[in-house]
Parts: structure tokens; sequence; C-alpha cells
């Protein structure tokens, strides 16, 4: 993918014009606040949309153009948490020197854990290899509202904690703040980007991972303490783990 001549725009504009097709999308009051930003080097343009819809809490995106020192796209969709759909990203970055594709259907739930979890999403997932897009509308159109005040509890909770995680450790930070200063990009994490985070749940950072907490109480700025890498994704198509222990 030639990603100099790609247009976010353009590509924002498909992926909304998709979800339309099935769904009825309502603009967000976030929209109008963070529609069109201008950077402190005065080239640099940010623009955000966001639409909510019956089965979706957050469909949003962020672009980052005007520069040839750095072009961004955020692009993601939450569902709402009395259906339990996967969190759905997108992201493009692109400077002088690299470029990153990253697209991705983040579960709710550890499906190390929840066999039954695994069960519901995974192998249509590995069946339709990188159509996350048209996976994540598929799994919206059928999926059906939870009546169970306890199983959508723990809907919102599960989407809070991932919340809590990005808005606290998302790696655009530094570019945002070098953009448009630290206060505007916490603004923006938080009530843009991120929004849920301070009203899905009440727990922090050090609530969800203690293992971050310094002697002093404050959080390590490390982005990761924790985790494994692999070359190539040692799940089967079932989604059980059959690689080995990396060195």
């Amino acid at each position: 993918m030639d990603l100099s001549a790609l247009s976010y725009q353009k590509f924002v504009h498909f992926a909304l014009e998709e979800t339309q097709r099935r769904t009825t999308l309502a603009p967000l009051p976030s929209q109008e606040k963070f529609r069109s930003i201008k950077a402190k080097d005065d080239k640099t343009m940010l623009h955000g949309l966001s639409f909510s819809a019956p089965k979706i809490r957050l469909l949003r995106s962020l672009t980052i153009e005007g520069s040839e020192a750095v072009k961004v796209l955020d692009f993601a969709a939450f569902s709402k948490p009395e259906f339990d759909l996967p969190i759905f990203c997108a992201n493009f970055f692109l400077n002088a020197s690299l470029s990153i594709v990253v697209l991705d259907l983040n579960p709710l739930y550890d499906v190390t854990i929840r066999s039954d979890y695994k069960d519901k999403y995974y192998i249509k997932l590995m069946s339709l290899g990188q159509k996350y897009a048209e996976t994540w509308l598929e799994l919206m159109d059928q999926a059906v509202e939870e009546t169970d005040a306890l199983k959508i509890l723990r809907n919102r909770e599960a989407q809070h904690k991932y919340l809590t995680w990005r808005a606290e450790k998302d790696p655009g930070h530094p570019i945002l703040k070098r953009l448009i200063g630290e206060k505007l990009a916490k603004d923006l994490l938080r009530n843009f980007l991120f929004e849920g985070v301070d009203t899905l749940g009440t727990r922090t950072f050090l609530d969800y991972f203690p293992e971050y907490r310094c002697k002093d109480g404050s959080i390590n700025q490390r982005r990761s303490i924790i985790g494994k890498s692999y070359e190539t994704r040692p799940w089967d198509a079932k989604g059980e783990f059959i690689g080995s222990e990396p060195g």
C-alpha cells in the first residue's frame, strides 16, 4: 500500500458510507469541538468526526494531515454496553522514514480465559482474514441486545478498562502534545478519542493495572512493562495457543 498517496479523508468517508448502509449515524456533540484544530506549526490540521448509532456508542475518526512531517489516521468503533462486540480500530501512521498500518478487532474479554467468548467470535474472525471493517459491521448486524443487567455491567467495565489503558498509554499522545500542547492533547484523548473513560466507570488506571504503580504511588510512564511478542500469530483456527514461549 502506498501510504504517501493515500487520502485519509477518503478512507473515512468510505468507512462512514459503508456504516450508513447498515445503520443510522447521528453526530455527537464532541464533533463540533474537535472537528477542526490547527496545530502550533500553522501547517498541520487535525480533523475529528464522531457519531453514535442504535448499536454503536462511539464511532470516531481523527486525521492529522497538512504537513509532510507526519500523517495520521485514528479510526475506531465502540458498541453500546448492551451489545457484546469487539472494539474495531484502524490506525495509519506515516512520516519521512516510517509507515505503519494497523487494523484490529479487540475482544472485550480475554479469550484465553473466556472460552465462550472465543467460540463466539474467534473462528469467524480467522475465516475472514483481513476484512476487519466488514467483519465488525457484520457482527454488529447480528448482535442481539443484552437484557441481563449483570452482563451489561460487565461489558461496560470491560470497555472502560480498554479506554482507561488507551487514555493513559496511547502511543499517539507525544505527537498530539507536540502539535497542540499538553492541555488540548489530554482533552482530545479523554473527551474524543477515548470518550467514555470518565463516564463508563469510576475505576482508575492503577485499579485496573496495579503492576504499573511506582513506590511513590504514581504511574510508571513506560508504555508497556508486560506482554510478549511473536513473529507470527501463534494461535490455531480455534484460538488455542500453539506457539512456543519467546526467548
